[in-house]
């Protein structure tokens, strides 16, 4: 069961529309890809895409960490011995967590396959399906409502309304348009992505709740590193807040989980590393109260594959925030996570049960 090969390929993917939030405009789903093989023949796949203004992360620095860091560390080492390797990958470099998932979820894959598990049951098989949120960019309110009424029709029952770009009289505007459109049945959260400053977080959500908008929660109001800030708006808004950007270690979840700062925590793989990580801060929140959610970044149907098998393992991840895949052009994964409107049906198959990809753009073989 030795890792006898890694190889990285990148893959671009075309939007079906421009994704919008108050930190980026993304045009294209970039992301670099990871074949790691044993030598049995067996092929587990991870995937990791650049996101610059969150992880810090470019594609080139994805393929160096891959190729010159961990796959050394890796190749010829036995991947029951998972443990072992995803400590080196997590101990050799400072940061780059999105490069770490990809190897993290490939060793998963493969692990789980010689179990001849389906990777969700390995981790816990608390369930076999997801419901999605479908997201809003931020645009024109008339923009975001017509947006959000056809995401309404195509059956998504719960919506994520991006705002924070400009001012927050224009956000209650965007919000206060899709809750009209949509009507009272559709659950909205609203994420501001660290668009707010604390004092005017506080007075737009109560305004919000004044206004009887029905906000589910709101995601990462203020600044990442602001966490005084968001246990200032958590502890003054009954609206229940969660905390994204400002969580990617363990040891920032408990922080916030310590001072309480947020309700509830959200949890991508491409901050916390993959899953070997995205577990203990999830026991650690479920230990103390506190909900999580899995989300992820402009990834294609390889790295969600594996943030839903994730998902689906645990009972304290009650919300997902999967839609990335549904926002591409085409899909380029044989096998993984199906999508039935806003439900997502795990598969059957061992490990995260992908078959193939097949990018448009390639790089050579480690």
């Amino acid at each position: 069961m030795e890792i006898s090969g890694i190889d990285v390929m990148r893959q671009s993917v075309p939007l079906v529309k421009p994704f919008k939030t108050a930190l980026r405009t993304v045009s294209r789903a970039e992301s670099v890809l990871v074949r790691m093989t044993l030598n049995d023949g067996r092929t587990g796949w991870g995937e990791a895409p650049p996101t610059v203004v969150i992880t810090g992360e470019s594609m080139e620095s994805i393929e160096a960490a891959v190729a010159y860091t961990f796959a050394p560390l890796l190749i010829g080492r036995s991947v029951l011995a998972y443990e072992q390797l995803l400590q080196s990958v997590h101990q050799s470099m400072a940061g780059a967590s999105s490069a770490k998932a990809a190897v993290d979820m490939a060793v998963y894959d493969l692990v789980s396959q010689c179990a001849q598990m389906p990777l969700y049951q390995f981790l816990g098989g608390y369930r076999d399906k997801l419901e999605t949120d479908f997201t809003v960019s931020v645009n024109t309110p008339e923009e975001m409502g017509d947006d959000a009424a056809a995401y309404a029709r195509n059956g998504f029952t719960v919506l994520k309304i991006k705002v924070g770009k400009d001012s927050i009289e224009r956000d209650i505007e965007r919000i206060r348009e899709v809750r009209r459109r949509v009507g009272k049945d559709i659950k909205i959260r609203v994420d501001a992505n660290q668009g707010w400053q604390p004092k005017e977080a506080v007075r737009s959500i109560r305004r919000m709740e004044d206004m009887g908008l029905d906000i589910e929660l709101v995601e990462q109001p203020v600044k990442a590193h602001d966490i005084d800030g968001l246990k200032t708006v958590t502890d003054a808004v009954e609206t229940p807040v969660m905390a994204d950007e400002s969580v990617f270690s363990p040891l920032q979840a408990f922080d916030i989980i310590r001072r309480r700062a947020a309700d509830m925590l959200n949890i991508k793989l491409m901050k916390s590393g993959g899953i070997y990580y995205a577990q203990l801060i999830n026991q650690m929140a479920e230990q103390f109260g506190m909900e999580c959610m899995v989300g992820s970044m402009i990834e294609s149907r390889v790295a969600v594959t594996a943030a839903a098998h994730f998902a689906a393992s645990k009972k304290n991840i009650t919300r997902v925030d999967l839609d990335a895949p549904l926002m591409l052009l085409y899909d380029t994964v044989d096998g993984g996570v199906e999508y039935d409107g806003p439900n997502m049906l795990l598969p059957r198959a061992a490990g995260l049960g992908i078959r193939n990809v097949v990018p448009r753009e390639t790089e050579a073989a480690l």
